[in-house]
């Protein structure tokens, strides 16, 4: 065969093919041409890589270019091409010597699959995966599975690659299982499923739990029922219940599913039944009973579709009956024998219980379903706590109107709950029991449930003397007087010593030894012996209860009302003299204000003397915030059947006794009650006292502001004027405007020029004072309380009426004296409006930044006469904010200058008083 002439080396190749000659087994200089004639026809670079393989036959870095250029040329060729044989006939030439390398069997074998050669590309990977060794099988088992599960691959081939692939890795029996399902291969992928469930050492590779896997299983089971055989389908999915806990309803219908794929409706209607009495979730429930109901209607729908249809088969056959006409004898016979067997079928297949028209009896069991929901979900509420007693009196309420089936369940109910147990009142369901009873006049059996649940250990004794009430309320219904107390005194019995030893020997002490010290019994005892006893029995009731010590200051008090009453009022204070013994603060008080109220209206003044002892011993008993309401009791016998003064002695007594903040209530009570007996002059001591008593600020400018109201309208208006003076240190303009209002009106009314100047020159240092002292009180605020910066202070400070420009102001003032003082204690004069300046003293002293310049109106020749002095304000207010006025004392001031600030802190009744003197 002749050779075409452009495969012959050319000029340029001649350089090449020389040194290949001088050294034919050199792979560089192979490479290097052909790297050089990379841009050839394929045809010269077939013939190079052919000899080049040649010469080198285990190469593979020859064999893998070749293979790539020869997989490029047949790319965009149909798979009947020529080229394709050349192409498997060069990879089985180079698998000759390259039958280790796993990267050419792959290469093969992709193109052997893109060809659809089923036979020989099994073969092929059967030749690959015994020609390489096992630690590189994966690299071929994915590609062969791939091909495997191709369309068009024969199930056999597709079955007994992956039976063997999984002797190879059984890991990856889910991949083999899903294979199934796509192939419909039903037998074995339950039969795999099944094996991989019952292997305790299993792990999913995807991820897939042991429930879901019974998901999966049961679902396979019940679709494909008919198609699956060999299996136990009942007892798998019934292991699956057992086994799992979530989704149990899932499963149990699953089985029901199974049954009725089978044909088996009535083996379903005992499974579903079956779910629905086990599940104890309400989601299985519910997923139970929708999956039943819709079976029965599915099952209804069909038979009365089926019965309209042979209905109409009926209508067709009398229709042609009629047009049958006499001659027609053979079809008479025939159908006459169909009649026969057809009533032969019925008899031998039960005769009419398989009638198919049964749609009253479908009908009827569909609807008993539907009534018997709320029992069952019911009944599954129970089953997650079977002592819940909330549930069993709703389970009772769904048989309303059915007593038999009502005491069937208040019987399972007082049976299966333990009342230790229990969540709510056990005893409610044996007052229910009885009371049902009760509602059907059946009184015998009604006490018999009552004795029998007197005898239950409840957890509290509480809910025992509840059973025994309602016992006895039944017996008082019924008007057995007689009865009722015997029951009452049978429950407050107490307990023999032998039965007490007894219980302590068996070491569980049951409720029934705690009864005769239930409050709630004794209380119902005795309403009912004051109803029906006697008086005696009636105070051995209450006699009982003090002996026992459960007596409450009602019961105190009912037991007194009880003996005053029958008139026996001696004995009805001693009883409240037990009363007040027994009890304490706050408890007693009831007892001591009804007490006193009913022995004032008893005895009156006939003895006086008795009731102020006790009223003394019930003062000095009763803490501060309770002895008002005494003292003003005390103070009202006083006044009705004793002497005034004793009243004002109490009265003053009283203001000494309550809190600070019941003491203005307290004194203006005094003031009325001075007032009303001794006239009004009487009291100005009191106004006095009040003032000086150390009320509040506030307080105490109120009392002044009254005291002042007093003087004026006796005509005192100079000791009226005193008063306001005196009250103005306790007012600042600013935020108490009102008292301001009425002085002015005071010296509008009463007042001179001189006077309402004096006024006025008060009001502006006051306000003065108040500024000095304010202007600290953001840092002081910060100081008191960590969380207050300083925007909240002076928030703080603007709702007491400061304005802000004049904080501002100050704390620009206060700026560079902040972070450079000491803390130190001191005490801020009173600055005067008439005060001489520096300069004209002639001493030459450093600015005080603390000075606050005041309007020259305030210069008058009358300052002189008298100074207002502002109260002290504690050292705690100001911290470390004030140093100035310190240093200069300590660096050493004239003597002068400390009286006259010693001076300037006088009050204003005490600079009046001075100057009276003088």
């Amino acid at each position: 065969m002749a050779i075409a002439q452009d495969l012959y080396p050319s000029e340029d190749d001649l350089l090449y093919e020389e040194e290949l000659l001088r050294n034919p087994f050199s792979l560089k200089l192979w490479w290097r041409y052909l790297i050089a004639r990379s841009e050839a026809p394929f045809k010269k670079r077939f013939v190079i890589y052919e000899r080049a393989l040649k010469a080198l036959p285990g190469s593979y870095k020859l064999w893998h270019a070749y293979l790539r250029e020869r997989l490029d040329l047949v790319r965009n060729l149909p798979v009947t091409h020529s080229q394709y044989d050349t192409l498997n006939n060069t990879f089985e030439r180079a698998l000759v010597t390259m039958h280790k390398m796993p990267r050419i069997w792959i290469m093969y074998l992709k193109t052997l699959t893109n060809q659809k050669l089923v036979t020989r590309t099994r073969r092929t990977f059967d030749r690959a995966l015994c020609a390489l060794p096992v630690t590189q099988h994966d690299r071929i088992w994915e590609p062969y599975l791939l091909f495997v599960s191709q369309k068009g691959i024969p199930i056999e081939t597709s079955l007994r690659v992956y039976r063997r692939y999984l002797k190879y890795d059984p890991s990856h029996i889910e991949d083999f299982i899903e294979f199934l399902l796509n192939s419909s291969l039903w037998q074995e992928a339950s039969e795999r499923l099944a094996s991989v469930l019952n292997d305790d050492q299993f792990y999913s590779i995807k991820g897939k739990t042991k429930h879901r896997l019974w998901l999966e299983l049961c679902d396979l089971l019940t679709r494909h029922a008919n198609e699956v055989s060999g299996l136990n389908v009942d007892a798998i999915i019934r292991g699956g219940i057992r086994k799992f806990t979530d989704e149990v309803g899932r499963l149990w219908t699953s089985l029901a599913e199974y049954y009725i794929r089978r044909g088996l409706h009535e083996k379903a209607r005992d499974v579903f039944e079956e779910g629905m009495s086990t599940v104890i979730t309400v989601r299985d429930f519910s997923v139970i009973f929708d999956s039943y109901s819709q079976f029965e209607e599915s099952m209804l729908a069909y038979k009365m579709e089926e019965m309209g249809l042979s209905d109409e088969e009926g209508d067709e056959e009398e229709g042609e009956e009629s047009g049958v006409e006499e001659g027609d004898e053979e079809d008479i016979r025939f159908k006459g024998r169909l009649v026969e067997e057809d009533f032969e079928r019925k008899i031998l297949h039960g005769f009419w219980l398989n009638d198919k028209k049964d749609i009253d009896l479908r009908l009827a069991r569909f609807d008993y379903l539907m009534e018997r929901r709320p029992e069952l979900a019911n009944s599954v509420l129970l089953r997650q706590n079977p002592h819940n007693v909330e549930q069993w009196h709703r389970r009772v309420k769904l048989f309303e109107g059915n007593p038999t089936k009502q005491i069937l369940t208040y019987t399972e109910a007082v049976r299966t709950i333990d009342p230790m147990k229990a969540v709510g009142k056990p005893h409610t369901l044996w007052v229910a029991f009885a009371k049902l009873y009760e509602q059907h006049k059946d009184l015998a059996n009604a006490r018999v449930i009552f004795d029998k649940a007197v005898q239950v250990n409840y957890k509290t004794v509480d809910n025992l003397a509840s059973v025994w009430c309602e016992w006895a309320e039944m017996e008082l219904k019924y008007k057995n007087f007689n009865g009722a107390l015997e029951l009452m005194r049978r429950a407050t019995a107490e307990p023999s010593v032998e039965v007490k030893r007894r219980v302590a020997a068996d070491g569980n002490e049951p409720v029934q030894m705690k009864l005769h010290k239930s409050l709630r019994l004794w209380t119902f005892y005795v309403d009912l012996e004051e109803s029906l006893g006697t008086l005696e029995s009636t105070c051995a009731v209450y006699e009982r209860i003090l002996d026992l010590r459960i007596a409450t200051p009602q019961i105190i008090i009912n037991y007194a009302y009880f003996l005053e009453e029958h008139k026996y009022f001696e004995d009805a204070f001693k009883v409240y003299e037990r009363g007040v013994k027994i009890f304490k603060y706050p408890h007693v008080k009831d007892i001591w204000v009804t007490y006193l109220s009913k022995f004032v209206r008893r005895y009156g003044k006939n003895k006086l003397e008795r009731a102020r002892e006790l009223f003394e011993n019930a003062v000095e008993s009763a803490p501060a915030d309770q002895v008002k309401p005494l003292y003003l009791q005390y103070a009202k016998l006083e006044e009705d059947y004793g002497l005034a003064k004793r009243a004002m002695k109490v009265y003053d007594q009283a203001t000494k006794a309550v809190p600070n903040n019941e003491k203005l209530s307290m004194y203006e009570i005094y003031i009325a009650r001075a007032a009303e007996i001794f006239g009004v002059p009487k009291t100005r001591e009191i106004y006095e006292q009040a003032i000086e008593s150390g009320l509040p600020d506030k307080d105490v400018k109120t009392m002044c502001l009254k005291y002042a109201e007093l003087e004026k309208s006796l005509g005192e208006i100079d000791r009226a004027r005193g008063i306001f003076v005196f009250a103005s240190q306790f007012a600042d303009p600013r935020s108490d405007p009102e008292f301001w209002n009425k002085w002015h009106e005071f010296e509008v009314l009463h007042g001179n020029e001189d006077t309402f100047r004096e006024m006025l020159r008060i009001k502006r240092s006051v306000s003065a004072s108040y500024s000095q002292t304010h202007f600290i009180l953001p840092e002081y605020l910060m100081q008191k309380d960590q969380t207050v910066n300083l925007d909240e202070a002076k928030d703080k400070l603007k709702q007491a009426g400061i304005p802000e420009d004049e904080m501002a102001a100050l704390e620009r003032q206060l700026a560079p004296a902040v972070d450079n003082t000491v803390t130190k204690d001191r005490k801020v004069g009173f600055v005067s409006a008439g005060v001489e300046s520096q300069c004209d003293r002639g001493v030459k002293t450093s600015a005080n930044h603390e000075d606050i310049e005041l309007p020259e109106e305030s210069d008058s020749d009358d300052d002189d006469k008298i100074e207002i002095a502002q109260k002290d304000v504690p050292s705690a207010v100001f911290g470390g904010l004030i140093r100035k006025r310190d240093e200069n004392e300590n660096n050493g001031e004239v003597d002068v200058t400390k009286d006259k600030d010693n001076e300037n802190r006088l009050g204003a009744l005490e600079r009046i008083k001075r100057l009276r003197q003088n």
